[in-house]
């Protein structure tokens, strides 16, 4: 079993800043592919950014280049720099493990086997 703590997330004015960070559980923190999704009211949940254990990053086009993943194995810790933000960002963002690593597709939530509980980002213009 795998936990996962989202926090830092909270209210930005439009062009502001925040970083996310996920805590994890496990002794094997660094085989563990990691995500980070968001959901924003009345819309699915959808991918943000990923990365590998390897440490390839993946990005959503919306967050490409504002949006920085990182993780720091160390700690059990990834965490999300999030720059420029706009209010279309504005959404509860999860956390998500790959513990299993049967199929490495990070852009698909049916890869992750652990979620968080969610942080709420608010962007306000």
């Amino acid at each position: 079993q795998v936990q996962l703590v989202e926090s830092g997330g909270g209210l930005v004015q439009a062009g502001g800043s925040l970083r996310l960070s996920c805590a994890a559980s496990g002794r094997t923190f660094s085989s563990y592919g990691m995500g980070w999704f968001r959901q924003a009211p009345g819309k699915e949940r959808e991918f943000v950014a990923a990365i590998a254990w390897r440490g390839s990053e993946y990005y959503a086009d919306s967050v490409k280049g504002r949006f920085t993943i990182y993780r720091e194995n160390a700690e059990n810790t990834v965490s999300l720099q999030m720059n420029s933000l706009k209010p279309e960002d504005t959404a509860i963002y999860y956390c998500a493990a790959d513990v299993s690593r049967n199929v490495w597709s990070p852009r698909a939530q049916a890869t992750y086997d652990y979620w968080g509980q969610g942080t709420q980002v608010t962007v306000s213009s």
